[in-house]
Formats: structure tokens, C-alpha cells, sequence
């Protein structure tokens, strides 16, 4: 079965009287090469577990199932679940669950899975829903190996942006925290069915298995990026002055060369481990 042929997927729509819920996101993608190369590069052991979020009428999860151990899918349209039970019927190794990942307690889900071996994340994810997604699943702290996505490409550029470019953000730094992304390719709008309005990339976080930053109170770095990035057009100290109101002028500007950065720099400048220093003697004023 060719699920990303556009001839048999309007045929198995309309055999499940099934249209499209804008509400929902779905784009479903039409070009199997694309498909192909999500499926290989989510993960790099053959065994693992992939988490996907949002099959669709399972066009990727088809080509998961052909490469990995097993896939757990989360659908939160109940009614492309009997159009999944059609077009997955043929394998033994992939579980449908109609549940809105938002809503999912993915620890509870994931432990049996863990337990035997890697689990990775994928998924094509609504754009209206890309960074919340993203968070639950790094602050769920599961130790996944990768999260491999496809999003806006704007959106993409800045998860994978690096301190200093004009796309860095503040959940640029966030992402870095937790692992390494990178970009691993662009699709264009036309390969969906119906095609989005704009153009999607594909990304990939590694996760870390040790993480490298150990900030003195994590929420306390988390507060000091959002600080930073919450006055973009303002240099770090006033933006920091406006996150911070309880510290003073002083302290503030006193922080900042301690960390050796010139008074007229902004936040956009500082990468991750940056950050972790700033905030950690940020708290140090804080906890006196």
C-alpha cells in the first residue's frame, strides 16, 4: 500500500468518510523519499522503541514499522483510528492510542518500552502545537535518545539556531540545556496533502545522556533566559532589570561583568553555558 500516493489516500479517506479537521493540523505528506529519510534518521538502533506523535493516516509510522523494534502512536483524532487499523493491519509491533499527547502521562506509557531498550521520539507536529509538545517531552525528563521532528521551517531554524544569530531564541538556549539539535532538512509545502502555506523542516534533538550543565537551581536558569530574551531590542542588563526587579541596578550590571561580558551586550550573545554562570551567580545574590 502506497499511503503516500494522493490517488489512494483520497480512496481510503473516502472509504472512512474521513476529512480533514483543521483544528487538528493535519498535512499529511506525500512524498515517500521524505518519508524514507525521517524513518532512518529518527534513531540509529534498529531495536529501539519510536514514540510518534500524530500518524495521521500512518504514512511514516508505516515506514517506522519496517525499521524498528516497535512504535507507539499517539493519535488524538478517534476517527483516523480505524483508518490506521486498515492501513497498519499487516503489522505485529505498532500499538494505536487514541489520546491527545498533551493529555498522555508519558511516563506511565513509556516505562514497559524503556525497560527493554532506546526509545526515541517522531512525529510531524501541527504547527500551532510545536513548542508545547516539545517541552512536555524534554521536561518529562524520559531518557530518550533522540526527538526527531518535523516543524515550520522558521520554526526550525530557530530550535537549531547558534548564540550570536539573528534566529537565536530563548528557546534556542532551552533546547540546548537538554541535548544537541541540529537541522536536517527542508520539505517543501507542495509534498502535503492539503499543502500548508508554508515550507517544513525537519530537525533532530540528541538528547543527553549526561547532561553537561549543572546549574545551582535549574528554574532559576530557565527564569534568567526568558529575562534575557523577554526585552529582545534591550541590552542584557536592562533586560535583566526588568526580569529581576528585585535586584538592583548595581547588582545587575555587577553580574554581568563578572561574567565577563561588556555592558552594552544582549542575550542574544550568550550560549548555554553561559547562561548556567549567569544564573548561578545570580543566585548566589539571591540566596543572601
Amino acid at each position: 500500500m502506497n499511503l503516500c500516493d494522493i490517488k489512494t489516500v483520497k480512496q481510503i479517506m473516502a472509504m472512512f468518510h474521513f476529512t480533514f479537521r483543521k483544528e487538528f493540523g493535519q498535512n499529511f505528506l506525500t512524498d515517500r523519499m521524505v518519508v524514507e529519510d525521517i524513518a532512518d534518521a529518527c534513531c540509529m538502533d534498529e531495536n529501539s522503541t519510536v514514540l510518534e506523535i500524530g500518524p495521521g493516516i500512518g504514512t511514516l509510522t508505516y515506514e517506522l514499522a519496517l525499521r524498528r523494534r516497535r512504535v507507539v502512536s499517539l493519535e488524538i483524532d478517534r476517527g483516523l483510528i480505524p483508518v490506521l487499523d486498515f492501513t497498519l493491519g499487516e503489522f505485529d509491533n505498532v500499538r494505536v492510542i487514541n489520546e491527545d499527547v498533551m493529555q498522555t502521562d508519558l511516563e506511565a506509557l513509556l516505562a514497559p518500552y524503556f525497560a527493554e531498550g532506546p526509545v526515541s521520539v517522531c512525529a510531524n507536529l501541527p504547527y500551532y502545537i510545536t513548542t508545547p509538545i516539545l517541552m512536555k517531552l524534554l521536561e518529562s525528563r524520559l531518557p530518550f535518545d533522540y526527538i526527531t521532528v518535523m516543524i515550520q521551517a522558521e520554526v526550525a531554524d530557530r530550535l537549531a539556531a547558534k548564540a550570536g544569530s539573528k534566529d537565536y531564541g530563548a528557546i534556542t538556549a532551552v533546547l540546548a540545556y537538554y541535548g544537541e539539535t541540529e537541522k536536517l532538512f527542508t520539505v517543501p509545502a507542495d509534498r502535503f496533502v492539503p499543502a500548508p502555506k508554508v515550507n517544513s523542516s525537519v530537525i533532530r534533538i540528541k538528547l543527553y545522556k549526561e547532561r553537561p550543565y549543572h546549574p545551582r537551581d535549574e528554574a532559576l536558569l530557565f527564569r534568567t533566559i526568558k529575562a534575557a530574551f523577554g526585552q529582545r531590542r534591550k541590552t542584557l542588563v536592562n533586560a535583566l532589570g526588568a526580569g529581576f526587579p528585585e535586584l538592583s541596578r548595581e547588582q545587575i550590571t555587577d553580574t554581568v561583568t563578572a561574567c565577563g561580558h561588556d555592558l552594552n551586550v544582549r542575550g542574544e550573545r550568550l550560549d548555554i553555558a553561559q547562561f548556567v554562570e549567569l544564573s548561578d551567580r545570580i543566585y548566589e545574590i539571591l540566596k543572601k
